[in-house]
């Protein structure tokens, strides 16, 4: 089946839409979240898990399989479908935002980026034509352009990072040889309204299968991320769909989807699962609290994923503190349940026309991290990052 989209229904209170994705591998109802398998496996589950938990697509990453274990091997093995034995629908972000977040960049200019490899150090040069070759031996169904991510309060740095994001567009319109992949451009322009703008048009003028909003939620305040979706959505092609890289909170569902958002990817779930940190409606409930140690009841009342069918808090809490593999097993099957049941809701209202008041609903009972502890937990991530490289 080619690669196409149709919108279902339109909110008629904010710019929410349901919509449909075709794609080689199957269809994508949107909205949707992506859970993120970033070396082609979500962390700790497997295929046929995620077939269990309906996940509708999920994203990998081009930089990670490209050092480890390459893009050949991958090829020769029938591409990621086959490698790791998802026959869904796949995405593939370039790798830009690891290559450029990471401190093993070593030059930076028009043509491409000089990085050398967390894992053994080891020199490589990404270009556009090169993240487009890497990208279609992956043979994911939906595949990002190369772009430049950078510090989104940097105005001058954010103007020349767009214009090279715009001029490597095109060098990836250029270099994609296989028609059976969509190739998604990326609007970048950091914290700055005019530039997202800039970026918009330009991006949409190249006609493209479909859009994705890079550089948000990066440490910026959330109102920050809603006032440049708005002015980026409102000039992107109503009959493309739209993805937002990197976001997947519950509450940044709503509010993206309310501002036009279709489908998002966030490692979110996992990450926070590694954690012993369970989402709920009424927020996250941290799992090692010494409050659970005898709690028999579920993470949640009447949630129907396994680990809340099968499983007390008390045990669950077990298993985190002995740092059981099972503890983390069990925590991203609920996270992953959460938030892949909390899209199809989202867009189950959207056709009901009810989207308004599910919304309102569930954000006045969700307890939302505030931004000073989310900026410090994300700087704590970058570190032990950059220290295990």
């Amino acid at each position: 089946m080619p690669f196409g989209f149709a919108t279902e229904k339109k909110d008629e209170r904010s710019q929410a839409r349901a919509g449909l994705i075709q794609t080689p591998h199957g269809e994508i109802p949107t909205p949707a979240f992506a859970p993120v398998g970033t070396q082609a496996t979500v962390k700790s589950v497997s295929p046929q898990e995620l077939r269990e938990l309906k996940a509708p697509i999920i994203m990998v990453n081009a930089y990670h399989l490209y050092l480890r274990p390459g893009p050949d091997t991958i090829a020769r093995a029938g591409g990621l479908h086959s490698f790791m034995a998802w026959d869904g629908p796949i995405m593939t972000d370039s790798g830009g935002f690891q290559v450029f977040s990471l401190e093993h960049l070593r030059y930076i200019g028009d043509d491409g980026v000089t990085f050398r490899s967390h894992i053994d150090g080891s020199e490589h040069t990404f270009t556009p034509e090169k993240v487009i070759e890497i990208q279609e031996k992956l043979g994911a169904d939906i595949i990002m352009c190369f772009d430049e991510c950078p510090d989104p309060s940097d105005y001058e740095y954010n103007v020349q990072a767009m214009k090279r994001t715009h001029h490597w567009a095109e060098r990836c319109r250029r270099a994609q040889k296989r028609d059976d992949q969509a190739l998604f451009g990326i609007v970048q322009g950091g914290a700055f309204s005019d530039l997202r703008q800039e970026s918009a048009r330009f991006l949409a003028s190249l006609d493209f299968l479909g859009y994705a909003i890079g550089g948000l939620s990066v440490g910026e305040p959330k109102e920050t991320m809603h006032e440049m979706l708005e002015v980026t959505i409102s000039l992107l092609p109503e009959d493309k769909p739209r993805h937002l890289l990197g976001v997947g909170s519950p509450e940044d569902l709503f509010e993206c989807v309310a501002r036009g958002i279709d489908t998002f990817d966030c490692v979110l779930p996992t990450r926070i699962a590694r954690n012993g940190a369970f989402l709920t409606r009424q927020g996250r409930l941290n799992i090692r609290n010494a409050r659970f140690v005898e709690d028999l009841a579920p993470v949640e009342e009447g949630c129907q994923c396994y680990t809340c069918r099968t499983f007390s808090r008390a045990y669950l809490r077990h298993l985190i503190k002995a740092e059981e593999i099972l503890g983390l097993h069990l925590a991203t099957i609920h996270n992953l349940h959460f938030l892949l049941n909390l899209t199809r809701q989202i867009r189950q209202s959207i056709l009901d026309g009810t989207f308004a008041d599910f919304k309102e609903g569930f954000l006045a009972n969700y307890k939302i991290i505030p931004h000073e502890v989310r900026q410090r937990n994300k700087e704590l991530r970058l570190k032990k990052l950059r220290e295990k490289a």
